[in-house]
């Protein structure tokens, strides 16, 4: 196995009297991994460790096999696009991306090459002239994305990407970081929407109270919330019916009547699943729809942040 990329080894990170990273051991290769977690979880925290802007008070963090802190050979080798916005507000797009580029060591005409097709690739020519303080929040999001793929880095750490843009935008977003990890690039995607990281990969890091809850792909970690009851939602013509002969079956632990659907909970799914299917094949009870409400991150994520 190839060694890690990035790791980080008993990390804690406090501030003052409030610990943002709790002992935190976690280690990745993989090349694109989704980092969730409610507001507060330690997300940006953890990102910034990884690139190097704090120092953990406890603990060891590696990218490369590299300590991030102060290491500026290691940081153009990585792109990074903040949560927040920190522009040079009178500079144009062009000159904004530029000048972050030419802080990579590039020199002025290859900044400037490189920052433009990084600003045609996200589609921001029509901005590429206009001062940044005139931009909406979307395209100030844009730019920040701009300046992080402009020098063609290995690893990309993106902090809310998709964070104010708009459906179409964040569609392209999704698309573009597809993308970037077909071209060999890796990346380490945060966001508290989930699914739109479930777009992007299966795997996912899952931070709550700055505690690492679980990793690996959303299939692997589906298999440790099996003991909890599993939700399945039927549209049918008369529900109220359709429960109360639900209620019969001895793994079916509850059901919730909403309008023209009900919710059950069951800890037998597959079990569940057949005896409906039996139940709409005999005709008594007629079923337009059945799925499921747990097959998909959303329950992941509430499941084990409990």
């Amino acid at each position: 196995m190839a060694a890690a990329a990035y790791s980080v080894s008993g990390v804690s990170k406090w501030f003052g009297q409030i610990i943002a990273i709790n002992d935190l051991t976690l280690e990745s290769n993989t090349p694109v991994v989704g980092l969730l977690g409610p507001n507060g979880a330690g997300k940006s925290t953890l990102i910034k460790l990884l690139t190097g802007q704090i120092r953990p008070s406890r603990g060891q963090v590696r990218v490369f096999g590299e300590d991030p802190w102060n290491n500026i050979k290691l940081m153009a080798r990585l792109g990074y696009c903040p949560e927040h916005d920190r522009f040079y507000e009178d500079l144009t797009v062009l000159q904004f991306v530029a000048l972050l580029t030419r802080l990579q060591g590039y020199a002025p005409d290859r900044a400037h090459e490189l920052a433009q097709a990084a600003i045609e690739q996200l589609e921001l020519d029509s901005k590429r002239d206009a001062p940044i303080s005139t931009l909406s929040h979307g395209m100030r999001q844009k730019v920040k994305l701009a300046q992080a793929i402009a020098h063609k880095p290995d690893w990309l750490l993106l902090d809310e990407p998709l964070s104010g843009l708009d459906p179409v935008s964040r569609a392209k977003v999704i698309v573009q970081v597809r993308a970037l990890a077909e071209s060999g690039a890796m990346l380490l995607v945060s966001s508290h929407v989930l699914h739109e990281l479930q777009a992007m990969t299966s795997d996912i890091l899952l931070l709550n109270k700055g505690r690492l809850v679980a990793q690996g792909q959303v299939s692997e970690i589906r298999k440790m919330i099996d003991a909890h009851p599993h939700r399945i939602a039927l549209s049918a013509a008369r529900p109220r019916e359709l429960g109360r002969e639900l209620l019969k079956f001895d793994d079916v632990a509850r059901v919730e009547v909403e309008s023209e659907r009900i919710v059950i909970e069951t800890r037998s799914p597959d079990a569940c699943y057949s005896r409906i299917g039996e139940l709409a094949a005999s005709g008594d009870f007629p079923i337009d729809a059945m799925y499921s409400l747990d097959d998909n991150l959303e329950a992941v994520f509430r499941y084990l942040v409990k």
